[in-house]
């Protein structure tokens, strides 16, 4: 089968998800026990909502992070599959799809340890700027 270069930035940003969940998970247990939370004691139904206020901050911020990685990132994965399926995987496009998953990533850590929000806006603004780019490419590479 053909390698389809657009594909591999997207395979990458599903593993980084995937790690930000081991660190999210890493990170909150502890938490939990530290602030005498225990899980087979929660009401049914409990959602980490219920109990955000209780955790430091540093916590939270892997936790919203990985939230962040299951909203826009969607987006991606759809523009990335119609490009691939159109034969458009490669050259600018398959550019523009790793510029977005480095600084997805470059805004995961630093969301997860330092959170200073304009530095912050400033990665999702660069990486929202490469899906437009994309999700424009996908249109014409689709109507055009």
């Amino acid at each position: 089968m053909e390698q389809i270069p657009i594909l591999a930035p997207a395979a990458v940003l599903v593993l980084w998800s995937l790690v930000m969940l081991l660190w999210m998970t890493a990170t909150r247990f502890p938490a939990f026990a530290k602030a005498g939370l225990k899980m087979g004691e929660a009401e049914p139904g409990s959602r980490y909502v219920d109990v955000e206020s209780m955790m430091p901050a540093k916590v939270n911020w892997k936790s919203h992070n990985y939230t962040h990685l299951m909203e826009q990132p969607t987006i991606f994965y759809a523009a990335v599959v119609v490009l691939a399926l159109a034969g458009e995987g490669s050259g600018i496009n398959a550019s523009l799809a790793w510029a977005y998953v480095g600084i997805r990533v470059v805004h995961s850590i630093w969301q997860s340890t330092i959170n200073i929000i304009p530095v912050r806006v400033t990665l999702f603004t660069l990486s929202t700027l490469c899906l437009w780019v994309l999700a424009i490419n996908a249109v014409r590479a689709t109507l055009f």
